[in-house]
């Protein structure tokens, strides 16, 4: 199989140059659980460069349902481990650099240094804020997600925006969100990991308008999606 021919669906909608430009890219995709395991896919599968899949979780049973790189046979092995392996059978043209570790205040600039995206598939507020942190550091954009029950939510944030802070503004004590209570399904994550996924190219490209200061929210129980203004007050008209 040629590059051509491998991707030659996504030309169409990308066109050679935004091709190009993927081929040329490094994303760093933080966490290989429900949303990282689709983020990682997706993102091999259109062909970018380089990816940096950092978790230094394992696979547990209880991921089955949902986490695509889990399977029955990998329980107990490193998540971003078994990210690299899928990349590796997926799209042997991706640099996969594997980091099986979780990201702390001591590595968080480290390792997301000279990435061009960030991609936020944590499930607790304290490693958000610290990726949060870094990417506005590093000057970086970060494409933020999460989920619950039938619910997600999905924003581009680029260095200088303060939406992380206005998103979880009143989380408490808590360092979970109300996935805790409302669990995660299996399409739940596989939804909002697409439109990371398409976030990430439209910033890697220039096509299209990013989520920038939007919270895109859905709820497929009701079938609801809306786009909320992630602006603060003072910048609102």
């Amino acid at each position: 199989m040629t590059i051509a021919e491998r991707y030659e669906r996504n030309l169409g909608t990308i066109g050679d140059e935004g091709q190009a430009k993927l081929a040329g890219a490094s994303v760093a995709v933080i966490g290989c659980g429900g949303l990282g395991g689709h983020v990682v896919e997706l993102l091999a599968r259109m062909g970018v460069g380089t990816l940096r899949v950092i978790d230094g979780d394992t696979f547990a049973a209880h991921n089955l349902n949902r986490q695509l790189l889990a399977t029955e046979h990998n329980l107990g092995q490193n998540k971003a481990a078994a990210a690299a392996a899928r990349v590796a059978k997926v799209n042997s043209a991706v640099t996969v650099d594997a980091v099986s570790a979780m990201l702390t205040e001591d590595n968080a600039n480290r390792l997301l240094n000279g990435m061009d995206v960030i991609v936020d598939c944590l499930d607790n507020f304290g490693a958000r804020m610290i990726a949060g942190r870094a990417a506005r550091e590093l000057s970086v954009p970060m494409v933020h997600a999460a989920i619950a029950g039938f619910t997600g939510q999905v924003t581009t944030i680029y260095p200088g925006d303060r939406s992380l802070e206005l998103i979880y503004k009143s989380s408490g004590e808590s360092d979970r969100g109300i996935e805790t209570v409302l669990g995660n399904p299996a399409a739940t994550p596989a939804l909002a990991a697409a439109l990371q996924v398409q976030e990430v190219v439209k910033l890697i490209t220039g096509l299209g308008v990013p989520l920038r200061k939007q919270l895109l929210y859905f709820d497929t129980e009701y079938n609801l999606f809306d786009v909320f203004d992630l602006a603060p007050k003072e910048e609102q008209p």
